[in-house]
C-alpha cells in the first residue's frame, strides 16, 4: 500500500510541476522570450532561444551594450502584439505575431531541444522570416537586387554628370581667364 501511495505522490508531484511549466507551449516560451527581450534581460532570452540563437543574441547585447538610447528593443512590448495559436509539427512550430498599429504579422519559429520548445532566433530563421515578408508583398529577392542595380547605377551616371557640367564650368572660366 505505500508502494501505491508513493508512486501516485510522484505523480501527482510530476503533473503539479509539468501543469506550472511552459516548456510544452510554443506560444508561452515565445511571450517569455519577448518579455525578456523588452526587458534587454538577453540571458533569459538565450535560456529560452535555441542553441544556434545564441551567436545573435551575444551580437544584439554587445549593440544594445553600446547604444543604450535604441528604441529598437521595443519592439517586443508584447502591450503592442497579438499572439496567434501555435502550429505544431513534429519538434517544429510556428507562431504568428501581429503587430496591433500597423496589423503587420511574422511568423516566429520555434525547436524542441531536450525536451522544450525553445525559440530559433537565429540567422536562418530571420532570413526565412524576411523572404515571407517578400513573398507576402510580391518581391522577391532578385526584383530587389535588381531594383538595387538600377539606383545604384542610376546614382553613379547622375555622379558623372554632375561632375562632368562642374569640369566644363572650371574649363570654361580657365578658358576665358586665358583670353583676358
Amino acid at each position: 500500500m505505500k508502494k501505491y501511495r508513493l508512486i501516485l505522490m510522484t505523480l501527482m508531484v510530476a503533473t503539479l510541476f509539468s501543469c506550472n511549466s511552459n516548456e510544452g507551449d510554443p506560444k508561452a516560451v515565445l511571450s517569455q522570450f519577448f518579455d525578456a527581450m523588452a526587458k534587454k534581460d538577453i540571458a533569459k532570452a538565450k535560456g529560452l532561444a535555441t542553441e544556434e540563437s545564441k551567436s545573435l543574441l551575444d551580437l544584439m547585447e554587445v549593440g544594445l551594450k553600446m547604444d543604450t538610447s535604441s528604441n529598437e528593443i521595443n519592439k517586443y512590448d508584447q502591450s503592442r502584439m497579438e499572439f496567434g495559436e501555435p502550429v505544431i509539427v513534429g519538434d517544429k512550430a510556428t507562431v504568428s505575431v501581429k503587430e496591433k498599429n500597423s496589423g503587420e504579422s511574422l511568423s516566429f519559429s520555434l525547436k524542441k531541444e531536450k525536451g522544450s520548445w525553445k525559440v530559433a532566433f537565429d540567422k536562418a530563421s530571420m532570413i526565412n522570416m524576411g523572404m515571407e515578408k517578400m513573398k507576402e508583398s510580391g518581391t522577391t529577392v532578385s526584383d530587389n537586387i535588381e531594383k538595387a542595380m538600377k539606383e545604384l547605377s542610376q546614382s553613379e551616371l547622375d555622379s558623372l554628370k554632375k561632375g562632368f557640367s562642374n569640369s566644363m564650368k572650371t574649363l570654361d572660366s580657365v578658358s576665358k581667364e586665358m583670353k583676358k
